[in-house]
């Protein structure tokens, strides 16, 4: 029996309320949504990382990249600051059972160097994207008809071409197939792997990925690596995130603190959150009404992967990771060390997702508890004897040395043992080490999330083989129940199934849930407009600054 007829005002809708608490204005004349205030001419300076790989949708899938792609690219909808989706490229979005969907976009849209943007820009970009098991954000469309992952052999995955059950109609049409209904299609759309693409990128990918032709509100201008990316507006955009400034340099900051004394001497114009350790006590003091502080859709934790000694996927593993997590007490490092900023994680999504509970079975393993630590440690003694250093890798430029060091010394104290953490410069070295799975360490993970929606997490970062999964976990059964909620008729009963899956990953572990993060960040005095939205990111085309 067929459903009702889906169009995107309707899946809009499923957004609607799941972000309620996020999207607040901080200061200035910020709140109009992104109305047009008049545009002004300066360039606003923002902080962001050095990307971690070649600027591609298909590739890029942390911070430094994400916020160029997110600005350069427009696709066929977009989210609003409170998490609500609205078009951007697509006049329409329709299924008639949440499986076969037929998508039209605006007619006469081009790209930044003048060549025109089709369906078949979508089409060829998605094929791609999908045929090569290296790409990180392949996974995207693993519910896809047709969609092969490279095979059975680990060790040599296959690129398959064109595998996607997809059908350019005509110039401004084209339909997708998919593996199962997915309810919240059209919501997943605004993630930047589902972005156009044009020739150009098919001609030579590799000089693409250093200077991308997109479609976006701005274009890249120049990209001075380690230093700054700069990008101006594209005046072949029509869409509804128009630039209200004549430009934005993204300035890459070796640490937080360097970035925020910039920002108190007006030399950087916004903070991409967070605000550092060493500031959180003060920063609305010094910001006064600039100061930001809202809920977002961010979740961090402890990935211990199951290739380091001792914490394999057995009994031995299992003991010790439940050991570590009940040895770190959250309430304590969220009060003292972030000032109150943090929440502690007593999940794998965020409160500011539809269908998040606190009372997950197995979750009370995320409550401090020294003498239970004490005993399972022991019980994975008994198993095989412990030697050698507890270590927590993370990157220099985010401000995590001062919780790494603090949890380090919890489980130091709790547990008798070494711990302590790894620098690495900044976040674009330590995630290559994490890909190259070169790091022999337990390893600092976050989660902005891409679409305000739990699978978002739940698959990037659990699934079998996913670009995001650092610690390799695998589990058949979380893996069916995650594609059991992904598939479901309506998002309330593919949250039902997503519960299940959690407790799944509390049963395993792979990765210690430690706290939701807020958007704490802050703007100089010489912007105006400035909003932060329900995924942490600064709208950036909104800022507006006098030349």
């Amino acid at each position: 029996m067929k459903r009702n007829r889906i169009a995107l005002a309707g899946t809009a809708l499923l957004a609607a309320g799941v972000m309620a608490l996020a999207g607040c204005s901080a200061g200035g004349d910020a709140g109009n949504g992104g109305e047009e205030t008049g545009a002004s001419t300066g360039i606003v300076t923002v902080q962001s990382n050095e990307p971690q790989n070649p600027l591609l949708p298909a590739v890029t899938n942390e911070v430094g990249g994400g916020l160029v792609l997110q600005n350069i690219f427009a696709g066929l909808v977009y989210y609003e600051a409170d998490g609500k989706v609205a078009n951007e490229l697509a006049e329409s979005i329709e299924s008639d059972d949440n499986q076969t969907w037929t998508i039209k976009i605006k007619k006469d849209q081009e790209f930044s160097d003048g060549t025109p943007l089709t369906a078949e820009s979508f089409v060829k970009a998605w094929q791609y994207a999908a045929a090569d098991p290296a790409y990180e954000n392949q996974w995207w469309f693993s519910n896809f008809a047709g969609y092969n992952d490279g095979g059975d052999d680990p060790d040599n995955p296959a690129v398959v071409e064109d595998s996607l059950s997809l059908d350019v109609v005509d110039d401004t049409t084209f339909t997708v197939e998919l593996a199962a209904p997915q309810s919240d299609f059209p919501t997943t759309l605004g993630y930047q792997v589902f972005a156009p693409l044009p020739e150009s990128f098919f001609d030579d990918p590799d000089a693409f990925g250093q200077n991308p032709v997109g479609n976006g509100p701005y274009k890249l201008d120049k990209w001075e690596h380690d230093a700054v990316i700069s990008l101006v507006p594209n005046d072949k955009y029509d869409g509804p995130r128009k630039p209200q400034n004549g430009g934005v340099d993204l300035v890459v900051y070796g640490t937080a603190d360097a970035a925020y004394a910039d920002l108190l001497s007006d030399n950087l114009d916004v903070i991409n959150p967070g605000v550092p350790p060493s500031a959180l006590a003060t920063y609305k003091d010094d910001l006064g009404d600039r100061a930001v502080d809202q809920p977002a859709a961010i979740w961090e934790g402890l990935t211990i992967p199951a290739r380091l000694a001792h914490f394999g996927n057995d009994e031995e593993g299992n003991l010790r990771r439940q050991a570590i997590s009940y040895a770190i007490d959250r309430d304590q490092v969220t009060d003292v060390i972030f000032e109150g900023t943090r929440t502690p994680a007593v999940d794998y999504t965020s409160p500011v997702i539809a269908g998040w509970n606190d009372k997950i079975k197995g979750s009370e393993v995320t409550h401090a508890d020294a003498d239970k630590a004490k005993e399972l440690w022991a019980q994975a003694d008994a198993i095989s004897p412990w030697s050698g250093t507890f270590t927590i890798a993370y990157n220099a430029d985010g401000g995590h040395q001062p919780w790494v060091d603090a949890v380090s010394n919890q489980i130091k104290n709790t547990l008798g043992i070494d711990a302590a953490g790894q620098s690495f410069p900044d976040l674009a070295t330590l995630r290559a080490e994490i890909k190259n799975r070169t790091l022999n360490a337990a390893t600092r993970s976050g989660w902005q999330f891409d679409y305000p929606g739990a699978y978002n997490i739940l698959g990037a970062l659990f699934i079998t083989g996913a670009g995001s999964n650092d610690g390799d976990y695998s589990n058949p059964k979380y893996d069916e129940l995650v594609q059991k909620g992904a598939t479901a008729p309506t998002v309330e009963e593919g949250n039902k199934y997503f519960e299940q899956a959690q407790e799944v990953l509390f049963q395993d572990l792979p990765v210690l849930p430690l706290w939701y993060r807020s958007t704490n960040a802050g703007y100089s005095t010489a912007v105006d407009n400035v909003e932060y939205g329900w995924d942490s990111w600064p709208i950036i085309y909104q800022i507006t600054k006098a030349e």
